[in-house]
C-alpha cells in the first residue's frame, strides 16, 4: 500500500540480498522508523516486542528468522533451535506455528548446504502468497460493499467499523479487513471508516489511522466504547475485522473487544464479518474455547506513550500504583455471531463443513 504516494510492504529482503527490514510498528504513528535484522534472535525479539504484529506477518516474521538462522548456522540442531526459539514468541496466532512448520516441511529434507538457499525462496514465497492471498481477500470483500454501495444515496458513503489493526501493517501487503476498504477506495466507492482505538495497546488509533490517513481513505477514530451507539443509530453499516486465529467450528479469536462488538453488530442488525488468510484457520482446534489467550504486561494498561505539545515522545502512568492489572490480549467471538468469512477463496459461513469444503488441503496438515 502507500505512505503519502510510495509504495510500502511492512517486511522486504534488504539489498544485500539477506538481511531482512521492516517497519518499526512501535514508533508509529509519530515516528516512522525502518529496522534491519540480521539474526534470528533480531526477528524473534521484534515478533515478542511487537515491533512487529499482525498474524500474517508475524508467520512471515518468522520464516525469514529460520533463513537467518540458517544463515549463520544450517545444521539440523539450528533448525531445531530456530524453531523452538520463534514458536514461544507468541502463543496465540496460529500463522507463526504455520509458517514454521512449512520452513521445516521445506528444509528438513535437504543437505544442509542446500538449506540457505532453499530457506530464503521459501520465506519469500511465503510473503508473497500472503500478498496474493490478501487481494483476494479484497476482492470478495469488495463486492460485499458494493452491495451496500448500491442501496445508498448518490455520494453517501458506506460506513464500516473495524477493530484493532488488520491493515497492511499487520500482513505483508493489503491488510486483510482494510483489504475490500482499499479496493473500494482505488475504484472511487465512497466509503468511511470508523476505527476503534482499540486499547490498551491502541493499534486502531496508531496504526489504522495511520495507514488509512496516508493512503487516503476517510476515516474517523473513535473509543472502543462507542461502536454500540453508532450501531444503535444507525450509523454502520457493516463491521469487518481480522483475527489471529479460527477455529474448525468458526469461532473467531481476535483482539480483545472484539466479542463486545459482534454483540452490538447482532443486537441492531449490523453484518459482522471477519476477513482472514486461510493459514490462519486451526482445524486441530475444534472450537474457540481451546484457543490459548495471551496475557500481556500490566504496563500497556498502566502506560501510555504520545506525543507532548513541545515534540517529544513521552510515556506516562495512568493507573494509580498498587492496583492490579488484568490484561487479556485477546477474546473468542461465537461462529453463531458471525455474519460470514471473508477468505481468498470467498465469503464462507462460518461453520465446520464450509471452511472444510473451501479448504481440503489444510484440514489434513
Amino acid at each position: 500500500m502507500k505512505v503519502d504516494g510510495r509504495h510500502f510492504r511492512s517486511i522486504w529482503l534488504e539489498p544485500d540480498g539477506w538481511s531482512v527490514g521492516a517497519i518499526d510498528q512501535r514508533r508509529l504513528p509519530h515516528e516512522f522508523v525502518v529496522a534491519r535484522w540480521t539474526s534470528a534472535d533480531d526477528a524473534g525479539e521484534a515478533i515478542r516486542s511487537m515491533l512487529v504484529r499482525g498474524a500474517p506477518l508475524i508467520g512471515a516474521t518468522a520464516a525469514y528468522g529460520v533463513a537467518l538462522a540458517m544463515r549463520a548456522d544450517s545444521s539440523d540442531a539450528a533448525l531445531a533451535q530456530a524453531y523452538k526459539m520463534l514458536i514461544a514468541t507468541r502463543p496465540t496466532a496460529i500463522n507463526l506455528k504455520w509458517a514454521l512448520e512449512e520452513m521445516q516441511r521445506t528444509l528438513r529434507p535437504l543437505a544442509p548446504s542446500a538449506r540457505i538457499e532453499a530457506a530464503y525462496q521459501r520465506a519469500a514465497s511465503i510473503a508473497e502468497e500472503d500478498v496474493a492471498i490478501n487481494h483476494e481477500i479484497g476482492r470478495h470483500g469488495l463486492a460485499l460493499i458494493e452491495a451496500i454501495a448500491a442501496t445508498k444515496k448518490p455520494g453517501e458513503p458506506v460506513n464500516i467499523l473495524t477493530h484493532c489493526n488488520a491493515g497492511w501493517l499487520a500482513t505483508v501487503d493489503w491488510g486483510t479487513a482494510t483489504a475490500p476498504i482499499y479496493q473500494a477506495q482505488d475504484r472511487s466507492l465512497a466509503v468511511h471508516v470508523w476505527v476503534d482505538e482499540t486499547r490498551p495497546r491502541n493499534q486502531g488509533a496508531s496504526l489504522t489511522a495511520w495507514e488509512l490517513g496516508h493512503h487516503g481513505v476517510p476515516h474517523t477514530v473513535i473509543p472502543d466504547n462507542t461502536g454500540g451507539h453508532l450501531m444503535q443509530h444507525r450509523m454502520v453499516d457493516l463491521a469487518i475485522v481480522g483475527t489471529d486465529r479460527v477455529a474448525a467450528n468458526g469461532d473467531v479469536c481476535n483482539k480483545i473487544g472484539t466479542y463486545l462488538k459482534a454483540l452490538a453488530a447482532h443486537d441492531n442488525g449490523v453484518p459482522f464479518y471477519v476477513a482472514l488468510p486461510s493459514p490462519t484457520i486451526d482445524f486441530s482446534i475444534d472450537d474457540g474455547a481451546r484457543i490459548p489467550i495471551e496475557q500481556r504486561a500490566a504496563s500497556e494498561v498502566t502506560h501510555l506513550t504520545g506525543r507532548t505539545a513541545d515534540g517529544r515522545i513521552e510515556t506516562v502512568r495512568v493507573v494509580p500504583e498498587g492496583s492490579p492489572i488484568a490484561n487479556y490480549g485477546f477474546d473468542v467471538t461465537p461462529a453463531r455471531l458471525v455474519t460470514g468469512l471473508i477468505t481468498e477463496r470467498g465469503v464462507l459461513k462460518p461453520e465446520r463443513a464450509a471452511l472444510a469444503s473451501a479448504f481440503p488441503e489444510r484440514t489434513s496438515q
